[in-house]
């Protein structure tokens, strides 16, 4: 191979100010002005090293597939970073017809009361380091790393599926309808 094609197979992310980047074995620690996480590359092959304020990352082998897979870990890495800096926010919307949905945060658990008339609340788990809020009909998602908060909205909406009716006439349920960059209060 030559050394233009080499190149393809090796990648790097700047480590933006305010970040600190750790690494112990295949374990990557991150905190930053919003707080702390970390992440597992055991599952991911790519070789990981940390230098001058960047994290440079080698695939194994020169496949496509460890192309791929090089580009996923880079992202993965600078969503962190940019998260422990700006943090995340998914605004979602409560809809229903007849039954008042109400939306109750206990801990880590999420409490989904009075869907379509149910007497038990549907129940999911906040994934991470996430917080959420319920405001009014608006549920709104914050945290810092961005894998946790669009798991955490996906949980909700998929325990809000209505299931053995017409989706098309029964559209209660929680909805994302807003995602972006920053904390929101």
């Amino acid at each position: 191979m030559s050394t233009e094609q080499l190149e393809k197979f090796q990648d790097e992310v700047v480590i933006p100010e305010g970040v600190t980047v750790t690494q112990n074995k295949h374990m990557l620690e991150f905190s930053g002005p919003l707080g702390k996480t970390h992440k597992s590359f055991r599952s991911i092959p790519v070789k990981i090293e940390i230098a001058e304020g960047k994290v440079l990352l080698k695939t194994i082998d020169f496949r496509k597939r460890d192309y791929a897979i090089l580009h996923t870990a880079r992202s993965i890495i600078r969503n962190i970073c940019e998260g422990l800096v700006e943090g995340y926010t998914i605004k979602m919307k409560v809809v229903f017809a007849h039954f008042p949905v109400t939306v109750k945060v206990e801990g880590k658990t999420i409490l989904i009361e009075n869907f379509q008339g149910e007497r038990a609340p549907r129940t999911t788990k906040v994934v991470g380091n996430t917080k959420v809020s319920p405001k009014g009909e608006d549920v709104i998602i914050t945290g810092e790393v961005w894998t946790d908060v669009t798991q955490t909205a996906a949980n909700i909406e998929l325990k809000t599926k209505v299931k053995n009716k017409d989706h098309r006439v029964f559209l209660d349920g929680i909805y994302a309808y807003e995602k972006k960059k920053g904390l929101e209060k």
